[in-house]
């Protein structure tokens, strides 16, 4: 666990659209522009070895405006491959809000941010209160079976509420308005809620689909 005052006013973002972080979440990323090895090397170097995930907005041109929160994480696993690619895990800790942009001599971008609005992403885990799981399992598996995509239900059905709702998503196939969306719900039953949306939504749109069996 961390205080708010160990987190640093600057940090180095990632703008990559359609992935966010979420906190405790783990989110595996391949490294291969310089600007972002540069990142990466400055990153490791650091005390903290912390950098912001972020999506870039849409339809903004070659240096794209970025949204307004983001989630900060850990590199907490790295490697590096022969031809000088990285590796890296990053493990989520808190969310932010961007406060500026800082313009500087760093090939990668970097911004000033407020922590506060997400104190509570360093409190521990977070809980739902109200999941109702196994209808929760129900629709997640008519909409996985309706958009062709497999999934290890073993796992789902064993993890945590907070690992099952976080780490669904980010890897859901959500738009990045979306995943946005889901990003800043402030709690958990909040982001499971969103979800549950998304998925109607989806479903409703691409059609009925058979119940997978689990």
């Amino acid at each position: 666990m961390m205080n708010i005052l160990d987190l640093p006013e600057t940090i180095a973002v990632f703008p990559l659209p359609g992935a966010i972080l979420l906190p405790r979440a783990r989110l595996p990323l391949h490294i291969f522009e310089p600007r972002y090895l540069a990142m990466i090397e400055d990153c490791l170097k650091s005390d903290r070895r912390m950098l912001g995930m972020i999506q870039p907005r849409s339809g903004t041109g070659a240096v794209p405006s970025l949204s307004s929160v983001g989630c900060a994480g850990r590199i907490t696993s790295f490697s590096e491959t022969e031809d000088g690619r990285f590796m890296i895990t990053l493990t989520g800790i808190s969310r932010f809000r961007v406060v500026e942009e800082v313009v500087g001599f760093t090939p990668y971008r970097r911004c000033k941010v407020d922590w506060q609005p997400f104190a509570l992403d360093l409190h521990g885990e977070d809980t739902d209160a109200d999941f109702p799981r196994q209808d929760f399992l129900e629709k997640l598996s008519r909409y996985f079976k309706a958009r062709s995509l497999g999934v290890d239900w073993a796992t789902l059905k064993e993890a945590e509420d907070e690992l099952l709702v976080n780490a669904l998503a980010m890897l859901c196939p959500f738009a990045p308005e979306e995943k946005q969306a889901l990003l800043e719900a402030q709690s958990l039953g909040d982001r499971r809620r969103v979800m549950e949306t998304l998925i109607a939504f989806a479903m409703q749109t691409g059609g009925a689909a058979d119940e997978v069996r689990q």
